[in-house]
């Protein structure tokens, strides 16, 4: 009722603002009319990127809807797609602001929710040059190979005790991303730290990504913060970004007991020491908020997609034993019998797991509707105007199920990679799961060779059945999240050491 009583008080204002906020007409794209104030909200299900695929089957893959009174661009094709990320990638790189990113973000202090402007540069030069470069891939090698190690014989030593029981993979490979992106990231190996519980840090990840993605109503009206103070949105968002602090502060000091590693390693390392050694660039000086804005994406981004997708990639494997068989027997026949570890020198010899990952992308995007951007001039797009500091959003999970792109788009068919140049790293505009352009992930290396390396061993070592009782259609594909779309229900499998 308080919230009804907000909207009836502030509809006059909002009335006004909303005309204020609409674009010529001229030539703008199509899409649904809207209702008054809150725009095209009411059409909107759980998830925005099927409501959207839903909406463009009607309107075409260039729509305008209005999120309450903001415009908003939809694409939907690779071609438009290609003209956001490519054509205008200059005019369109800047980021919108919205109250939950610029919490998590310690206002916008990160790289990848920042606006265009010499911060985002300098914040991206620094994580590129000492986190993402080839060299740093390279030297943090051994750290994916030992966390390798450590997931094998975690699932082993279930198979041994137990061995018709099964594993819940979820919490198994997300200890393993955790790991690895918090000790190369932070410098931290969590299984020495008496103050990380691997469970609580599971939470924390899931908890504060779904904040950092929840809609404010502050977004999108302009007297909205009111009714997120009423509903409860702004004390839920605040609590959970005071957990968030919490931890990187507990890192943090844990990281100065310990003592910065001689060769900075590390991101914190290398940005404490410009935070305590100012080397001013211009305009811009590294701050503790760009400290805890790096690590805030790295550790929700990092930990969170690498997982989801592993976890994806053996759900479709486990709903398909066909293409499980094939892969295993690929791997297992490249690799020779008997061998006691993974390293990645492996990776490049199992052509096969590759399309699989690639099919997995195309079905489960980590995240289905690319980070917002926003244009920072007049463009065109497929022939339509759009304005200045309008907001456009790409709906990959869309383009990864356009018949236009793949034939039998909603099956499962690691095959149609095969002699296929289409691949994820930003050059083709059909599979986009790393985005292109200016604002592609620049963690795309270290999270690709972390989820090759674990599936990889997972499919060497063991043979993975369901539980008993359980079949194929038993499966649950039920999603859940906000920017990151994860599988809801837990994947347990049964595992059982490969017999030569």
């Amino acid at each position: 009722m308080s919230i009804f009583i907000c909207f009836l008080l502030l509809f006059p204002l909002l009335l006004i603002f909303s005309k204020k906020l609409l674009p010529s007409k001229e030539k703008l794209p199509p899409g649904p009319t809207g209702l008054p104030i809150i725009g095209n909200l009411h059409q909107f299900g759980r998830f925005l990127h099927k409501s959207l695929h839903k909406i463009s089957q009607e309107y075409g893959p260039v729509m305008l809807l209005h999120f309450g009174v903001v415009p908003v661009i939809i694409v939907s094709s690779k071609e438009g797609a290609e003209e956001v990320l490519k054509t205008h990638d200059l005019e369109t790189c800047s980021r919108p602001k919205t109250v939950g990113t610029g919490l998590f973000t310690y206002n916008f202090k990160d790289v990848g929710f920042a606006p265009f402007g010499e911060n985002w540069r300098e914040m991206r030069k620094i994580m590129v040059l000492e986190l993402f470069s080839q060299k740093k891939l390279k030297s943090f090698r051994y750290i994916r190979e030992e966390e390798s190690e450590l997931l094998v014989k975690k699932v082993s030593n279930s198979a041994n005790e137990k061995p018709t029981s099964s594993v819940d993979l979820r919490k198994v490979i997300f200890s393993y991303a955790a790991s690895i992106i918090c000790r190369l990231a932070f410098g931290q190996n969590f299984h020495e730290c008496d103050f990380v519980d691997m469970e609580r840090v599971e939470e924390l990840v899931l908890e504060s990504e779904t904040n950092l993605g929840s809609l404010s109503l502050a977004d999108f009206f302009p007297a909205g913060w009111l009714i997120d103070r009423i509903s409860g949105q702004h004390s839920r968002l605040n609590k959970a970004f005071a957990k968030l602090t919490t931890f990187f502060e507990h890192v943090i000091d844990d990281h100065l007991k310990t003592g910065q590693p001689q060769d900075h390693s590390d991101i914190i390392s290398v940005m404490l020491d410009m935070i305590n050694k100012p080397n001013k660039v211009g305009s811009f000086q590294v701050t503790d908020d760009h400290l805890r804005g790096v690590m805030s994406d790295v550790f929700l981004a990092g930990v969170n997609a690498g997982a989801i997708t592993m976890i994806w990639t053996m759900t479709e494997l486990s709903r398909h034993p066909v293409v499980m068989k094939k892969l295993q027997e690929e791997i297992r026949a490249t690799l020779g019998p008997n061998k006691e570890r993974i390293t990645e020198e492996d990776l490049e010899k199992v052509e096969y797991l590759k399309l699989v990952i690639e099919e997995t992308f195309r079905l489960h995007p980590p995240a289905p509707l690319l980070l917002p951007r926003l244009t920072m001039s007049d463009i065109k797009i497929q022939g339509y105007n759009i304005p200045k500091n309008t907001m456009i959003q790409i709906n990959t999970y869309t383009i990864g199920r356009d018949p236009k792109n793949y034939t039998k788009p909603e099956e499962f068919i690691p095959e149609r990679f095969v002699d296929n140049p289409i691949e994820y790293k930003g050059k083709h505009f059909e599979l986009l799961p790393f985005g292109a352009g200016r604002r592609v992930c620049p963690g795309m290396a270290t999270g690709i060779a972390m989820v090759e390396l674990c599936l990889l061993s997972l499919l060497y070592f063991f043979d993975w059945s369901l539980p008993e009782g359980m079949t194929i259609k038993n499966i649950d594909m039920e999603e859940t999240g906000a920017f990151v779309i994860a599988k809801k229900v837990p994947l347990e499998l049964v595992p059982n050491l490969h017999r030569w």
